[in-house]
């Protein structure tokens, strides 16, 4: 049983090393960091990760909690801004009330791609869903 505990514990940790690696920002190429930089000149604290092959730069901004993320050649692929709860859509909370009657939900965020679409990310019990500008949900 010890063993099986200490397996999970281990695959757990890999599993989250994988999904995104903090980054010393001497690893962030230059054209990342100057277009964060042209983008967000007040920002002063900025925590670098790559994820998926993207550099995302994870920061404050007015009191939210924001991350961009860039492609190596410094463009925007996409940017995630944290929500309250209730500011997410009424029909993303409709959706959640119904399908998953009793949960919490942990965080929410509004994701806008580089192309301009919008999509919601609510994160209940450790997995995030997301739905389309509308609401409707995203498989």
């Amino acid at each position: 049983m010890k063993k099986a505990i200490i397996l999970v514990v281990g695959l757990v940790s890999y599993v989250s090393l994988v999904e995104a690696q903090k980054l010393p920002l001497s690893r962030v190429p230059v054209a990342v960091k100057n277009k964060f930089s042209g983008q967000h000149p007040e920002v002063k604290d900025v925590n670098w990760e790559k994820e998926k092959g993207a550099y995302e730069a994870v920061f404050k901004l007015n009191g939210r909690k924001m991350s961009e993320n860039y492609a190596a050649s410094g463009n925007l692929l996409e940017s995630e801004k944290g929500l309250a709860i209730t500011e997410l859509p009424k029909s993303v909370l409709d959706f959640l009330a119904i399908h998953h009657k009793g949960l919490k939900v942990k965080e929410a965020a509004k994701i806008t791609k580089a192309n301009g679409q919008i999509q919601y990310e609510a994160e209940i019990g450790g997995k995030d869903f997301l739905f389309d500008e509308k609401g409707n949900p995203i498989n």
